[in-house]
């Protein structure tokens, strides 16, 4: 056979079996979970956020029972509660693509901290969404539950039990530290240390606890005694499974870069040993040459395709990948600040015509405020508020009228146009 005739056979062959990868991806059923408690009307909604219909998808309940089996007596009884409105949408992936989460209105739990415990339940790669359509959000201690019902429904496989209640503790107790420290920096505190404890495969409790206190000093954090018997209680339990590190390496290893990427945009550069360093490097050169080899993109499914714009302008979105939150598209952008140019310039051509800014009242209440979504708490919900916006021009203008000429009687104008015309309530800001 010619060597044109074997290329021919050998790209056949490929696209023979990438077809029947491919199919096998392709056959694979998403699942949905609603918490039983939601009204008709709200899970309708949930699905519609998904952007799925009761057709497409498998749809299962998750009830506060289910919630207790694996988080009583590890979550308090405020936590656990008695109904469950959280929810879930799971999407398993091939092999390689690693764990994509994107949480939308918990409060107490994040992207992150949901990335790390899948890879305690044995889950390395899956897309997830875990929300509330609740306007004030919910803490999500039972959407871990929810994810992991959905995925073995998912791939017909159970999960180990034993795991599944370890991830559940582990949320619980990283929730509470994420509570005194932070929640980024608690989930990158028991993610090191499980990610040594499994890659060390270290047994002995002395050991264990150098460990936490090697980590934790990395991170700059001290623990409370209560806090340092939980952690070490939870990493007796993890190094007594059978976990194998080259299956996990990549998940962990994942969740890590994302929070210290987290961290650093918060200025709280976490520091790595130089041996650390030098292997990263080394490791990040192998993956780099693999990567042109493989030339495989991470493909987030499900994340890319919800209604983000349903829920409103207080939704508090969080993802493991940013190209999972929806931003402002370029135009929309470019939109708003082009209203605000126009009505910065129209502002100076009518104070030529002794019109005053009075005349602009309609034009400070055309202008469209973008949302900038997505980030571990409410605090990194960045509203551009009209309100807030006016009184920043109007004092750029009042700064810019006072170096071009004495006009104190203007500025009296100024003033007194934004009291009537624009009062800023500091509660709907804060709303």
């Amino acid at each position: 056979m010619g060597l044109k005739k074997k290329i021919s056979a050998l790209l056949i062959c490929g696209a023979i079996i990438l077809g029947n990868v491919s199919t096998a991806y392709a056959d694979g059923a998403n699942v949905v979970t609603l918490g039983t408690n939601l009204s008709a009307e709200q899970k309708q909604i949930v699905l519609d956020y998904f952007g799925v219909k009761e057709n497409e998808v498998v749809i299962l309940e998750v009830n506060n029972q289910e919630e207790r089996k694996y988080l009583q007596g590890v979550a308090t009884e405020a936590q656990l509660g008695t109904r469950t409105y959280s929810c879930a949408y799971v999407q398993p992936t091939s092999k390689g693509n690693g764990l994509n989460v994107k949480t939308v209105n918990l409060t107490y739990v994040t992207s992150s901290m949901i990335a790390s415990t899948l890879t305690t339940c044995g889950i390395t790669d899956a897309n997830v969404i875990a929300m509330t359509p609740l306007s004030g959000g919910v803490s999500g201690t039972g959407a871990l539950t929810g994810i992991m019902k959905a995925f073995e429904d998912a791939t017909g496989e159970p999960l180990d039990e034993t795991k599944k209640e370890i991830a559940s503790e582990e949320l619980v107790i990283t929730g509470d530290l994420g509570e005194d420290i932070g929640q980024d920096k608690a989930t990158g505190v028991i993610n090191d240390i499980k990610t040594e404890i499994i890659k060390n495969n270290t047994q002995d409790t002395i050991q264990i606890a150098d460990t936490i206190n090697n980590v934790t000093n990395n991170y700059n954090v001290t623990l409370t005694p209560e806090q340092q018997q939980q952690l070490e209680s939870l990493m007796t339990k993890v190094a007594e499974q059978d976990y194998d590190y080259k299956e996990m390496k990549d998940a962990l290893n994942s969740v890590k870069d994302v929070v210290n990427e987290k961290l650093e945009e918060i200025g709280e550069k976490v520091p790595s040993n130089l041996i650390g360093s030098i292997k990263e490097w080394f490791t990040g050169i192998g993956d780099w040459f693999s990567g042109l080899f493989n030339n495989t993109e991470k493909d987030l499914g499900i994340l890319e395709t919800t209604n983000d714009d349903l829920l409103g302008d207080n939704v508090v979105i969080d993802a493991t990948d940013k190209d999972a939150i929806k931003l402002p598209t370029a135009e929309e952008t470019q939109g708003f600040f082009e209203k605000i140019w126009s009505w910065f310039t129209g502002l100076f051509n009518n104070n030529s015509d002794n019109n005053g800014p009075e005349n602009n009242e309609n034009s400070i209440e055309q202008v469209d405020s973008p949302v900038i979504e997505g980030s571990e708490n409410t605090d990194s919900t960045i509203p551009v508020d009209d309100n807030s916006n006016t009184e920043n021009t109007t004092n750029s203008i009042e700064n810019s009228i006072n170096s071009t000429e004495d006009t104190s009687s203007t500025e009296e104008n100024i003033d007194s146009s934004q009291d009537q015309n624009n009062p800023i309530d500091s509660e709907n800001i804060n709303n």
